[in-house]
C-alpha cells in the first residue's frame, strides 16, 4: 500500500491551469533566464538596442531585426537597395551605418528615412549615389554622404533640421548648380561642413552662419564672391588649398569680417601677392606653392597674432623678403620658406621666431649677424643650400643659445661648424664633404643625443682622439660604427626624481 502511494505520487500528472503556477518559481529543470532575443543571422547584438552587421557580404537587408534596435550598422556589405517596408519598422534608430555598400539612387526610395524620427546619425558614404536623398529626418545631428558619384541635393536633404551640427559631402561630383540656394535654410546649427574634392568654382553662397570649419580643398574655385563669407563670422578653420585662386578671385573683405579665422590655407593656387584684410586671430597661414615673388609688410599688419607662416616653393628669390617684411608679426613662432631660391638669410626677421625652415634654397654664406635676430631659435634648418665651410662665420650661431636641432645637411662643408650652441639635441651633418672629425668643435655639446654624419668623406682613421668623449648623452651617431660611451649610472633615488 505504501508502495502505490509512493508511485502515485513520482508518476507525472496532468499539467496545473494556466494562471495556478507562481511565474517566480520556474518548474524543475527549465532556466530562468529570458529567452534569447532574436538577431539576424550571422549578425552581433551586444545589446537589446544594437545590431552590428559589419562587413558580412549581405546582399539583402535583413527582415527580422528587432524594432527596440537604436544603432543598425551594415557598412562594408553589398547591399544595393533599402527596402521601405523594412526600415519603416525601425522607428526607433538613432544611428544607421551604411558605409561602404553599393546603394544606387534607384535603390534609395525618396520615402527610405521618412519614418525614422529619431535618427540622429547617418552615413551613406562610399556607396553609389547619383544624387542625395530628398528627404532626410528633421532629428538630424551628423550627415555622411561622403565618397558618392552625387550632382546634386535637394532642400530637405539637409534644410529645415535645427539640431545638424556636420555634413560631410566631400569626393561626390558636385558643382554650384547642384546647391540649391537654400540648402541650408532652417539648419542654422551647422559647424561642420566637408564639401572637399568636388568640381565647385566658386564658394557657394548662404552657407551655414555658425559654421566653424569649412572644407573646400580640392575644386576648381576661382574665386571667392564678395559677401560669400561674410556671415561665417564663427569660422575657424577654412580650407581653400589645391584650387585656382588668383589675387582677382579675392578682395580686401573676402577675410576681413571672419573674426575667429584661426587657420587658413591657401596653398597650391595661383596667388601672386599674399591676400590684403587677414584678421587679427588668425595663427596659421599656408601660402605654399603658389606665384609670391615678394612678401609686403603692409598686408601682414592686420595678421598681427600669426604663429606660422608657411611660404614653401614660391618664387621669391633675393628680393622677395625684404627688411621688415615679417615685422608686423612680432609673436611669428614657425616660418617656412623651403624651395623659394633665397641666397641668403632673411634679414630682421621676428624676435621670438623659434622654428626657421630654409632648406632647399641657394643660401651660400652664414655671417656672424644673419642670425642675431633671432636669440631664441630652437629649430634651424639650413639642409640642400650652398654652404662652405670657408663661409660660415665661426660667431654665427654664437647667439643661438636656445638652438636644439641644427640641421646643415646636403652642403659643401668641409669641417665642422665652430661655436655650435652647447644645448643642441641633434646635429644633421649628413651629404657633406666632411674630411676629418675634430674634438674641439664638439667641445661642450654634452646634451647631443642625435649626430648624423653619412654619405662624406670619413674614415675612421680621419676621427680625431677624444672626439667622442664630451659627448655623454649621443644616442644616434649616423653614418658611423657606434660604440657605447662609458656614463655613470643614474641613481633612482635622488630627491625629487621619479621611478
Amino acid at each position: 500500500m505504501r508502495l502505490s502511494l509512493l508511485l502515485l505520487l513520482l508518476l507525472p500528472g496532468p499539467p496545473p491551469a494556466l494562471g495556478m503556477e507562481d511565474a517566480a518559481f520556474p518548474h524543475p529543470g527549465e532556466s530562468s533566464q529570458p529567452p534569447p532575443r532574436a538577431c539576424p543571422l550571422r549578425c552581433s547584438c551586444p545589446r537589446d538596442d544594437t545590431v552590428d552587421c559589419d562587413g558580412l557580404d549581405l546582399q539583402v537587408f535583413p527582415d527580422n531585426i528587432t524594432r527596440a534596435a537604436q544603432h543598425l550598422s551594415l557598412q562594408n556589405n553589398q547591399l544595393q537597395e533599402l527596402p521601405y517596408n523594412e526600415l519603416s519598422r525601425l522607428s526607433g534608430l538613432r544611428t544607421l551605418n551604411l558605409h561602404n555598400n553599393l546603394i544606387s539612387s534607384e535603390g534609395l526610395p525618396d520615402e527610405a528615412f521618412e519614418s525614422l524620427t529619431q535618427l540622429q546619425h547617418i552615413s551613406v558614404a562610399q556607396n553609389k549615389l547619383s544624387v542625395a536623398p530628398q528627404f532626410l529626418p528633421r532629428s538630424l545631428r551628423v550627415a555622411d554622404l561622403a565618397a558618392n558619384q552625387m550632382t546634386e541635393i535637394f532642400p530637405l536633404t539637409f534644410g529645415e533640421k535645427p539640431a545638424l551640427r556636420a555634413v560631410y559631402l566631400h569626393n561626390n561630383q558636385l558643382g554650384n548648380t547642384g546647391l540649391p540656394p537654400d540648402a541650408f535654410r532652417g539648419s542654422a546649427a551647422v559647424a561642420t561642413l566637408s564639401l572637399s574634392s568636388n568640381r565647385l568654382r566658386y564658394v557657394p553662397p548662404s552657407l551655414p552662419p555658425a559654421l566653424e570649419r569649412l572644407h573646400l580643398q580640392n575644386n576648381l574655385i576661382s574665386k571667392v564672391p564678395r559677401g560669400a563669407l561674410s556671415r561665417q563670422t564663427h569660422l575657424r578653420e577654412l580650407h581653400l588649398q589645391h584650387n585656382q585662386l588668383t589675387d582677382s578671385g579675392l578682395d580686401a573683405t573676402t577675410f576681413s569680417k571672419l573674426h575667429c579665422l584661426e587657420y587658413l590655407d591657401l596653398s597650391h593656387n595661383q596667388l601672386a601677392a599674399v591676400p590684403a584684410g587677414l584678421p587679427h586671430t588668425l595663427a596659421v597661414l599656408h601660402l605654399g606653392r603658389n606665384r609670391i615673388r615678394q612678401v609686403e609688410a603692409a598686408r601682414l599688419r592686420g595678421a598681427r597674432g600669426l604663429r606660422y607662416l608657411l611660404l614653401q616653393h614660391n618664387p621669391l628669390g633675393a628680393a622677395g623678403l625684404p627688411a621688415g617684411a615679417l615685422r608686423p608679426l612680432r609673436d611669428l613662432h614657425t616660418l617656412h620658406l623651403y624651395g623659394n631660391g633665397l641666397d641668403r638669410v632673411p634679414p630682421a626677421l621676428p624676435r621670438r621666431l623659434r622654428a626657421l625652415v630654409l632648406p632647399h634654397n641657394r643660401v651660400a654664406m652664414l655671417g656672424a649677424r644673419d642670425l642675431a635676430a633671432t636669440p631664441g631659435l630652437t629649430e634651424l634648418n639650413l639642409a640642400y643650400n650652398r654652404l662652405a665651410s670657408a663661409h660660415v662665420h665661426p660667431r654665427a650661431f654664437r647667439r643661438l643659445r636656445a638652438l636644439r636641432s641644427l640641421d646643415l645637411a646636403g652642403n659643401q662643408l668641409t669641417r665642422l661648424p665652430a661655436g655650435l650652441p652647447a644645448g643642441l639635441h641633434t646635429l644633421r651633418l649628413q651629404r657633406n664633404q666632411l674630411r676629418a672629425l675634430e674634438p674641439e668643435p664638439l667641445a661642450g655639446l654634452d646634451q647631443l643625443r642625435d649626430l648624423s654624419l653619412a654619405h662624406n668623406q670619413l674614415r675612421v682613421g680621419d676621427i680625431g682622439p677624444g672626439t667622442w668623449h664630451e659627448l655623454q648623452a649621443l644616442q644616434v651617431r649616423g653614418g658611423l660604427v657606434s660604440h657605447t660611451v662609458p656614463r655613470a649610472p643614474l641613481s633612482p633615488c635622488l630627491p625629487g626624481s621619479s621611478p
